[in-house]
């Protein structure tokens, strides 16, 4: 079985000692941080991750904005890609 897969805007603030905080303006629970551009998604995967497993522990309600794609459709997507010159 696939991992869920899930389409979420995220916020990425540039921080002044460097990196940036990851915020998902969806889902307010989801606040992650990464030093650089490749690290965005796995450590925003995790937060979510997290937040999942602490609604079930709680015996929460997933917010409904939340629901996994349609592995069978095509899914659009932005991406950041960083490109050294």
């Amino acid at each position: 079985m696939p991992a869920d897969i899930y389409k979420l805007p995220l916020v990425l603030e540039p921080q002044p000692e460097g990196g940036y905080t990851i915020t998902c303006p969806l889902l307010p629970g989801l606040i992650t941080e990464a030093d650089t551009l490749e690290e965005v998604v796995p450590n925003a995967a995790d937060a979510l991750a997290a937040l999942i497993e602490a609604h079930h522990d709680l015996a929460k309600p997933l917010p409904a904005v939340l629901q996994p794609v349609d592995h069978t459709a095509p899914v659009w997507t932005e991406t950041l890609i960083p490109i050294t010159v």
